[in-house]
């Protein structure tokens, strides 16, 4: 399996429980390596921007008003697998359907306030690393990417 990396938000819901360091400490533990992070608040213009491929589902005003409610933690993660990894730690969507013991499962409450983003696959990754961070925030080996 190949090194890669994969965008990670701490949602506005698991800010606000304090379940930030135990979500990154899951993530240290399962071997991803935190190579960006910071906190910020995302305007409606930058929610807006990330969440744009569902700009026309009905959703989206929803969403991108729960993603302004409150701050959230934007990570870089690197690792072995870091995607798959990454969303097997997550657990399903749909924090009803979360099996205890993810990320979802023990801090998120339904479809939308699901605790935690994870990037789909190694294309949208580099997308949604960049919308956070540039080139000189990332630090880590991986070099191929």
């Amino acid at each position: 399996m190949a090194v890669e990396r994969t965008l990670s938000i701490v949602k506005p819901d698991a800010v606000a429980k304090g379940a930030t360091g135990e979500i990154l400490r899951r993530f240290e533990e399962a071997g991803l390596q935190i190579v960006a992070i910071k906190k910020l608040q995302l305007s409606e213009e930058l929610a807006q921007g990330f969440y744009a491929v569902h700009k026309e589902r009905p959703f989206f005003g929803d969403l991108v008003k729960f993603m302004t409610s409150g701050p959230v933690v934007v990570s870089a993660l690197e690792g072995e697998g870091a995607i798959a990894k990454n969303r097997e730690l997550m657990g399903p969507t749909n924090s009803t359907e979360a099996p205890a013991g993810t990320i979802r499962g023990d801090f998120g409450t339904d479809i939308e306030r699901n605790a935690a983003h994870g990037s789909d696959a190694p294309e949208t990754a580099k997308i949604e690393i960049s919308y956070f961070f540039n080139a000189s925030e990332i630090t880590g080996p991986c070099e191929a990417l």
